[in-house]
């Protein structure tokens, strides 16, 4: 199998080099940002042909995985569907609105190429290709054993689109929203310097939480991905406020991530 990456950042780079090892026959890439040492490096030590153009990347690819920023799936899926050749399949990995996963598969489908909604369900680094992802779409069983073949650990769970990115979505509301309300309590209670009080009271009422680590680990998420948290929880909003609900808490939850990763709410 021949498999091309829309975007050669952490995600690609760990799904192609794991790809590979999984059996994979050739795994090509095109990334805006190919050029820097960083991608050059790593599509060296792995074994990725790097590509001058996403056309390029995807040509006799039997998969295309787009692993883009949320803000460019639509950009992506538009200009995928000048090049895409008919029986190809467009894995969409990336964290979108379930309106904008059905946006992207309406731009795909004139092409005969296949969409799939793909929903990641946690960190990448760790798990790595075993992490799970959410399937969704009419061809989600036939590509997920294709690629589950390789190592991947894709769960097909719908056939219209936005079903999978809505579960990842509404997850997300509560896990980021935990981590920027537990980063905000953290802070005011070491300002204050009442910690061991707060941490005190948080053990009494749920004493199956170590509160205090909990609140250590949080605060080292947040600072590592709150720009990504911050961008997913916008496509949240996105998704809450199609269905006619105020998506006031998820943009708040967008700006306390990105303001933890030392970027500024907007």
């Amino acid at each position: 199998m021949k498999i091309a990456f829309i975007g050669y950042g952490e995600v690609g780079q760990i799904f192609a080099r794991e790809l590979l090892a999984g059996g994979a026959a050739q795994v090509c890439a095109f990334d805006i940002l190919q050029g820097d040492d960083a991608h050059m490096a790593a599509a060296t030590r792995d074994g990725v042909v790097l590509c001058a153009s996403v056309r390029a990347a995807a040509l006799d690819a039997d998969v295309v995985i787009s692993a883009v920023t949320a803000s460019s799936v639509k950009d992506v899926a538009q200009d995928a569907a000048e090049w895409l050749a008919p029986g190809q399949f467009f894995f969409d990995i990336n964290s979108a609105s379930p309106g904008t996963k059905t946006q992207a598969a309406a731009m795909i489908a004139p092409t005969g190429a296949f969409y799939v909604e793909g929903a990641v369900m946690a960190p990448v680094p760790g798990p790595g290709i075993k992490v799970q992802i959410l399937g969704g779409g009419p061809q989600a069983e036939t590509l997920a054993p294709k690629l589950n073949a390789l190592g991947m650990n894709i769960r097909p769970v719908a056939t219209e689109y936005g079903r999978a990115s809505a579960m990842k979505l509404c997850r997300s509301i509560m896990i980021k929203g935990i981590e920027a309300l537990i980063v905000d309590c953290a802070k005011a209670a070491r300002d204050w310097n009442v910690e061991d009080e707060v941490y005190g009271s948080l053990d009494a009422s749920y004493p199956s939480i170590d509160w205090r680590k909990l609140a250590g680990d949080m605060a080292g998420r947040v600072r590592q991905h709150g720009i990504r948290r911050g961008a997913e929880m916008r496509e949240a909003a996105m998704m809450v406020e199609d269905l006619g609900m105020t998506p006031d808490l998820e943009i708040a939850v967008a700006a306390a991530q990105e303001r933890g990763a030392g970027k500024a709410g907007l």
